[in-house]
């Protein structure tokens, strides 16, 4: 498992961190796979074949700003945006989601979803995996269980993450119990940037430019094996068929271009929009396309104490109505939809009182989930917050139904069991139901 640093960080708690990503054996040209793909191997395949898409919002969504507008609402909780029209009759969002409008049809809001929680941190690893956070356990985020279930397929890791922008001081998107050969392979360049490369890493910890090289001799080496020995009938059973799966993966034609953002047209690039979060949606779909089981992209900035309406207007809600709208529109396109699961979710909601900062504070009672693909009911609304967007009044839902259901659109038993490693039993959903109205 490799650390690549990253540079310090701070949020609204103050704290300045060093963020480490704790990346399995995929990061850094694929260094230490084998192991990976060892642990992996002998299980029973995908009970369903569906991938997944989560987009995380790390900081905070603001609901009554996007997904649950209260036009009727005081000024005070009412904030500065208006309410629109969707496509499908008697659905509304904030006026600054235009494109999402249009696409109502294909998913569906949860908007009575509690999430019990209004921490950093505490939030990533509980909305991660739907399990309230434990000092005394990290558990597996959804990402992780897929993998060890469901393994990889088509030479392509099962459980990849676009960019940084997750809280792991608690365990958020990691594979906690279950082992670092669960975590996700994390690329942590932005996909916007013109010079963004899946090898543009730093060295991980404890390896050193001249290991480095010497390490970059041996794929030579390998490069030359591979073409001798794929002539050479039996030969490769002769061999460690991990090691051939890892570097596999750095010199197949299909991985590489999986990973080429360039191979797109720049239309569709400008669809999705040219910023981090709407490039990391669309390689999000090309890796899906290509073999990955779960893909996280991760943005952040979600955290508007400050500004809430300027930032939102400006930056934040733009790019997220462009980058989910031209993903759905582009799986719909591809036919891939329905074998594709797509979650939008954020760490809570943020107060319905707008504060004396133009900005809007934690929440931990009521959230909103944006839900697609893989079968479920789209051009819905599920459950509804009161008249000021506190809480829930109909159909309350919680963290771990948002958890079982992702679970059941992709295959996996609610009552598939991992233990820890002193032991332990563990399900992966415990008090979870599914969110019947969506599927």
């Amino acid at each position: 498992m490799f650390d690549l640093s990253l540079g310090s960080h701070r949020d609204c708690d103050g704290l300045h961190r060093r963020d480490f990503l704790k990346v399995g054996a995929l990061a850094g040209l694929g260094l230490g796979l084998p192991g990976l793909l060892r642990a992996q191997d002998g299980r029973a395949g995908a009970r369903r074949d569906v991938s997944c898409i989560l987009v995380w919002l790390q900081g905070g969504l603001s609901h009554i700003d996007s997904f649950d507008p209260k036009p009727e609402a005081p000024a005070e909780v009412r904030g500065e945006f208006g309410a629109i029209a969707t496509k499908v009759p008697g659905i509304q969002l904030c006026d600054p989601l235009p494109m999402l409008a249009l696409q109502q049809e294909k998913y569906s809001i949860l908007r009575s979803l509690d999430p019990k929680n209004g921490s950093h941190g505490v939030a990533d690893a509980y909305m991660m995996t739907g399990h309230p956070f434990s000092p005394a356990l990290t558990y597996p985020c959804y990402g992780s269980v897929v993998a060890k279930e469901q393994g990889g397929r088509d030479a392509m890791p099962p459980y990849i993450q676009v960019g940084t922008a997750v809280d792991a001081r608690f365990g958020g998107g990691v594979a906690g119990f279950l082992g670092d050969q669960y975590n996700p392979f994390v690329l942590p360049g932005d996909p916007s940037n013109p010079g963004f490369t899946v090898r543009d890493v730093t060295l991980p910890g404890g390896v050193d430019t001249a290991g480095f090289q010497r390490r970059m001799k041996a794929l030579g080496a390998v490069d030359t094996w591979q073409a001798r020995m794929e002539s050479t009938s039996g030969a490769l059973e002769a061999t460690d068929s991990f090691y051939r799966k890892a570097y596999d993966l750095i010199t197949s034609p299909g991985a590489k271009h999986a990973f080429n953002l360039q191979a797109e047209g720049p239309r569709l690039r400008d669809r999705y929009g040219r910023t981090a979060l709407g490039q990391g949606c669309l390689l999000a779909r090309r890796l899906v396309e290509s073999g990955v089981r779960f893909v996280t992209v991760t943005n952040g900035g979600w955290d508007t104490h400050q500004d809430n309406f300027k930032s939102l207007k400006q930056r934040l809600l733009p790019s997220l109505d462009a980058a989910l709208a031209s993903l759905l529109q582009d799986l719909a396109d591809r036919a891939m939809l329905e074998s594709t699961l797509v979650v939008c979710i954020s760490d809570f909601g943020r107060t319905p009182k707008v504060n004396p900062s133009a900005g809007r504070d934690h929440w931990s009672t009521a959230s909103v989930a944006l839900l697609a693909g893989a079968g479920l009911k789209g051009g819905a609304v599920v459950g509804e917050t009161n008249a000021l967007a506190e809480m829930p009044v109909e159909a309350p839902y919680y963290t771990e139904d948002l958890a079982a259901t992702i679970y059941e659109r992709l295959g996996i038993p609610l009552d598939t069991t991992h233990r820890t490693p002193d032991g332990r039993p563990v399900q992966v959903v415990y008090e979870g139901r599914v969110i019947r109205e969506l599927v």
